[in-house]
């Protein structure tokens, strides 16, 4: 199966051609709907997205880690890592097929 990438400029076509608004209009708002977006989760550390799913954020504490090839050991730091859980409803949408729910 072959990777399809949604790039920032296929949402603004989108919007675009669905809404009718330009694209400068249409790129603000996508910019403003993922900055939005970041801000809440670096603030609140999570943020829900009504019938879509949460975003949360986790802190990882360091760690060893090692390169499998070479075996050699490295200190992975510590970090924070965003954690995404889809909602039933996004859920049943993804699995909704001619119909009939599976």
């Amino acid at each position: 199966m072959a990777r399809i990438n949604l790039t920032k400029k296929d949402l603004i076509n989108t919007i675009y051609m669905q809404i009718g608004f330009s694209k400068n209009i249409s790129e603000n708002l996508i910019d403003d709907f993922f900055s939005t977006i970041v801000e809440y989760i670096i603030n609140e550390k999570k943020i829900k997205l009504s019938k879509f799913g949460t975003f949360s954020l986790r802190a990882k504490k360091k760690r060893i880690g090692r390169n499998p090839l070479t075996k050699e050991k490295k200190i992975i730091s510590d970090r924070n890592v965003v954690l995404f859980k889809a909602s039933n409803e996004f859920k049943d949408l993804v699995n909704y097929k001619d119909g009939s729910e599976k």
